[in-house]
């Protein structure tokens, strides 16, 4: 397995179907939780549809730098999002989700070493590998976010 097919099975793991760090993952937890725990707030933390979307959010930024285009996202609008009325608007957020995650995943297959090494868009953001490996942090840092805020609202009822 070369480089960039190990760090988009990482990816993979974290959003789609891995087990072996957090022994959960954004579709296992995601798929499986009543839509009002999905949109409840919970002592002023986000809500479990806000950190999806935030997930989300970057996953399509960088898609699009993956893909030749330029980086559009920016940090002060990632939990700018319209508000989930409902079970159909959750799913089909789901469902562009999951898809989006597994094109990411595919982008980065794609990758050879030396575009791994190469600069991400701007010097002071590093490397392409530097960049999805923090997105494959970042992912998991908000997955033990939502797990926690799940227990919480299931012990709660």
């Amino acid at each position: 397995m070369n480089r960039s097919q190990a760090i988009a099975n990482r990816f993979r793991e974290v959003i789609l179907d891995g087990t072996w760090i957090a022994n959960t993952n954004f579709k296992h937890q995601l798929t499986q939780i009543p839509f009002d725990h999905v949109t409840k707030k919970v002592n002023g933390l986000n809500t479990i549809a806000a950190l999806a979307q935030h997930i989300h959010y970057y996953i399509q930024g960088i898609n699009q730098v993956l893909i030749g285009g330029t980086l559009d996202i920016k940090d002060k609008y990632s939990f700018d999002f319209p508000e989930l009325t409902s079970k159909n608007n959750w799913d089909d957020f789901l469902t562009q989700f999951w898809s989006d995650a597994e094109q990411f995943a595919q982008n980065i297959e794609l990758l050879h070493d030396e575009q791994l090494n190469a600069i991400f868009t701007d010097a002071k953001y590093g490397t392409f590998s530097r960049n999805l490996e923090g997105m494959i942090e970042h992912s998991y840092y908000h997955l033990g976010q939502i797990v926690l805020i799940r227990k919480w609202l299931e012990t709660a009822q």
